[in-house]
């Protein structure tokens, strides 16, 4: 079974975002980027249903600016076999991901395709399934436990109520949440290894996509700095201040 992974290149987690003077967007000079996390996860995940001996081969994707290579080099490293980057400086929103991943899965004959729930930069939670529906193919989101047996596979996923457990069809859309398993360390002998494993690159006009932005951005402005807190001197005084200044009760 080939499996695809999706994987984003983000600001990683541990740094402080700051935004452009001009309100346009968030300033990414000179920030630290990484693989987004819940893509490790799905990296990760596909990286055991090898080892396992379910899956064959395992594809890392990404779509972006030439610097994506740098985290598809990421994935290679923690195991995957091989690369695609589909190269573009244009703005990618969900919906134009979720039709270059269908492209590329379509062009290798993929049978699965894993990727995060979400991205920690915009946080849409939309491009997985959008791809299920592009494809056609049935999808088992925010997954905490993935089996596969017998050209079927069982996803337990995460919901409001609790835990609900789904059985697809391959080929299938599976997205990770953060408590399917906890993603290895690269070595160093594979990162070297990475280094000569290949990356195909792809633009979009070569997988006849319009990746056109169809949103756009009026104004990016960071949140509001918390107010200091107050002392009250008795229990009397804190319930007149929720009552009539915070309005709470």
């Amino acid at each position: 079974m080939k499996v695809l992974i999706a994987v984003k290149r983000v600001i990683d987690y541990n740094v402080k975002i700051r935004v452009k003077a001009d309100n346009s967007g968030v300033d990414e000079a000179n920030v630290k980027m990484s693989m987004n996390p819940f893509d490790e996860i799905a990296v990760e995940e596909a990286i055991r249903l090898k080892e396992a001996g379910t899956a064959s081969e395992l594809i890392v994707v990404s779509c972006g600016e030439a610097p994506a290579s740098e985290t598809i080099r990421t994935g290679l490293a923690m195991g995957a076999d091989r690369g695609v980057l589909v190269e573009t400086d244009a703005e990618l929103q969900p919906l134009a991901v979720a039709k270059l991943l269908k492209a590329v899965a379509e062009k290798e004959g993929a049978e699965m395709i894993v990727l995060g729930k979400q991205a920690i930069d915009d946080d849409f939670n939309q491009t997985g399934q959008m791809l299920a529906a592009l494809l056609g193919w049935p999808q088992g989101t925010f997954a905490s436990k993935l089996d596969i047996s017998e050209g079927s596979a069982s996803v337990m996923r995460e919901i409001d109520g609790g835990l609900e457990t789904v059985s697809l069809k391959l080929p299938c859309v599976v997205t990770t949440d953060l408590r399917l398993n906890e993603p290895r360390y690269a070595s160093l002998p594979n990162i070297m290894k990475a280094k000569k494993k290949p990356i195909d690159t792809t633009t979009p006009d070569e997988l006849g996509v319009d990746v056109t932005p169809r949103l756009s951005t009026l104004k990016v402005s960071a949140p509001a700095e918390r107010q200091a807190g107050i002392i009250v001197a008795d229990v009397d005084e804190l319930v007149n201040k929720l009552k009539n200044e915070a309005k709470v009760i």
